[in-house]
């Protein structure tokens, strides 16, 4: 892929079940939040979405309503690895608030 040659990133395809193609990516950085994922386009005009490491998905996306963001995708459960909730910011950007939780079901 080419991130992984640009970077000397790993790429690999998730183990796990997903409704969409999904790849895993190692940056090869011994702090496991500086690693990432990455998914086909969903449709033509699809951009990426930052994930944004926090101890509390829940209590992140209150505070993005509560100074003018909006929720676009509830807090969602990633088996095994834990939760994203995707938000928009007040000039209408894109953006994701992810939770690290290897028990998450």
């Amino acid at each position: 892929m080419f991130y992984g040659k640009l970077f000397g990133w790993k790429i690999d395809k998730f183990p796990g079940p997903t409704t969409k193609p999904y790849w895993l990516i190692n940056t090869g950085d011994d702090d496991p939040s500086r690693n990432g994922g990455m998914m086909e386009r969903q449709f033509p005009n699809h951009t990426i979405t930052n994930y944004i490491a926090v101890p509390s998905v829940d209590k992140a996306a209150a505070k993005v309503e509560k100074i003018g963001g909006k929720i676009c995708m509830g807090k969602t459960v990633v088996p095994n690895m834990g939760y994203f909730v995707v938000c928009n910011d007040t000039e209408n950007n894109q953006f994701a608030l992810w939770e690290a939780d290897e028990r998450a079901k």
